[in-house]
């Protein structure tokens, strides 16, 4: 490097060129300040394309939805970019400028550069986004629209992100791939046995046979019953019944007794 700066005192940008310090295309200032961290504007310097803000929406489904599948479609109203009259500067950037001030001097200058680009202005126009609920979505998942989110005078939109949310179901908790649910039984149920039917999320019903004692907050499960697995909806968790015995407000009769 000292060997560069003497060269450069002595005779300037001239001895550096002679010197074949221009081989290959290299900027001698680039070479001559890279040890120093700067780094010069120009042609070379590559910018990445600004994009607008991402738009993030909670989407509400039913149990069910996440249990069978199913679409949804999303009324959006975006706003979109129209020409308009006249021009305006654009691509606005900070590029970095050398100054010759003389034999063995020089000033470095950061200035604002832009272009000029056609005026623009922003429409709203409604947006009809079709949302595909797979089976087996978990709460929080999220869908991608690209380029549907706020737009950037400079560049590119951001993008609408939906996001998965479970409305409470009135039956069923949903615990991972698996589902809970609580059943009431009566006193007599409990004590001789019962069979039943519990309609499940898609319709279709669950037996339930119970050919012994049922004490409360006794559960069984039911395997495959439970969600569909997003990744292979040939797999389902399992269901999880839990039983709660009413017992009689008042003394049980004698028939009621015959009756057990």
């Amino acid at each position: 490097m000292k060997k560069n700066e003497k060269k450069y005192d002595r005779c300037g940008e001239d001895c550096l060129q002679k010197d074949g310090m221009m081989d290959g295309g290299m900027d001698p200032f680039a070479s001559f300040f890279g040890d120093f961290g700067f780094h010069f504007g120009g042609g070379e310097q590559k910018h990445e394309t600004p994009k607008g803000a991402d738009l993030v929406m909670d989407i509400f489904v039913t149990l069910e939805d996440l249990y069978t599948g199913t679409f949804i479609e999303i009324t959006r109203n975006k706003p979109v970019m129209k020409a308009a009259k006249g021009t305006r500067k654009c691509n606005c950037r900070q590029e970095m400028i050398t100054r010759n001030l003389g034999p063995g001097r020089f000033q470095m200058m950061q200035q604002t550069v832009c272009d000029e680009c056609p005026n623009v202005k922003l429409v709203n126009e409604e947006r009809i986004l079709e949302m595909e609920v797979e089976p087996g979505m978990v709460d929080g998942q999220e869908t991608k629209f690209t380029a549907e989110g706020e737009p950037h005078l400079d560049g590119d939109p951001g993008d609408l992100i939906l996001k998965i949310k479970t409305q409470p179901h009135p039956i069923f908790e949903r615990k991972g791939d698996d589902l809970y649910t609580n059943i009431t039984i009566s006193l007599q149920d409990a004590l001789t046995g019962f069979t039943m039917e519990i309609p499940h999320l898609d319709g279709h019903l669950v037996s339930v046979t119970r050919d012994k004692v049922t004490w409360p907050g006794a559960r069984i499960r039911k395997k495959g019953e439970g969600m569909p697995n997003y990744d292979n909806n040939n797999l389902h968790g399992t269901l999880y019944i839990t039983f709660d015995v009413e017992f009689p407000k008042q003394e049980l009769t004698t028939e009621d007794k015959d009756g057990m």
